[in-house]
């Protein structure tokens, strides 16, 4: 790889940034984009950055790629929100950190449109239900493979484990791709969680695989299972209660302990 550092103006003095181009492999040409503090630390992201930074740099406007302060490019940003028609129907601002990607279509019209060629002088109508629906791409979850998240150190947090109950149904499915799945359902619907009913997705999933639901086989929450729940919740609760009244009485006896001990003196 060749790697070219440089000095950064739009960050404090002493910040260096590198771009890191790829020789071989399928990605060659590439570059990736790399910033160092003056201490030596290495940030990957701007969302790092901005931790790192706080409120001693403003970055809204800050282009991680080129790392130049762009003011245009903020202001178009917010004209694109302030325009959407999924955060107008919402009645708030899109939660663009938890916003599925959805497979982007080209086409001359604005909306999805069918010529009827029975009708008198061929005129064109719209199809409003189709309109109405976005496409949702399948096997989407594959984009996050070998993404982690981290922690305010960078250190990779451990990934929840799932019930041997809820089983995959995909092609090469891992238990961090099962557990995106059902994440971004609960999260982006409304209706039951059941997976995928129909026996067919297992057998061919591109064909009889349900996108509103999660890439796992059909299963069923019992009411031991909810119970089952409900005491892990309350044992937590618990253990909560008793950790914060110990810390509470053995800071009153310290507390104490110090006023005995100046009048003592």
């Amino acid at each position: 790889m060749e790697r070219k550092k440089t000095d950064c103006p739009a960050l404090p003095p002493g910040w260096k940034k590198e771009e890191v181009i790829r020789k071989s492999g399928l990605s060659a040409g590439k570059s990736d984009v790399y910033y160092y503090s003056p201490s030596g630390k290495k940030f990957r992201s701007k969302p790092q950055l901005s931790r790192y930074l706080g409120n001693a740099v403003d970055l809204a406007c800050f282009d991680f790629r080129t790392g130049k302060m762009m003011p245009g490019k903020l202001q178009k940003s917010k004209q694109r929100l302030r325009h959407d028609p999924l955060s107008l129907a919402k009645g708030g601002k899109p939660d663009l950190n938890t916003t599925l990607p959805i497979r982007q279509t080209a086409s001359i019209f604005k909306q999805p449109v069918t010529k009827v060629t029975s009708h008198p002088g061929n005129k064109v109508k719209t199809d409003s239900q189709r309109a109405a629906d976005q496409p949702k791409q399948l096997f989407w979850e594959r984009r996050l493979r070998g993404l982690h998240s981290l922690d305010v150190t960078e250190q990779v947090l451990r990934s929840m484990d799932l019930p041997r109950g809820l089983q995959g149904v995909a092609p090469d499915i891992s238990n961090d791709t099962l557990l995106s799945s059902i994440a971004s359902a609960l999260h982006t619907t409304s209706a039951p969680i059941t997976g995928q009913t129909s026996v067919a997705a297992e057998k061919n999933p591109a064909l009889w695989l349900n996108t509103c639901q999660p890439l796992c086989k059909a299963f069923t929450v019992t009411d031991e299972h909810i119970r089952e729940q409900e005491l892990k919740v309350y044992q937590a609760r618990r253990s909560l209660e008793e950790a914060l009244t110990a810390d509470t009485l053995a800071r009153a006896a310290e507390n104490t302990q110090a006023v005995l001990e100046g009048r003592t003196a």
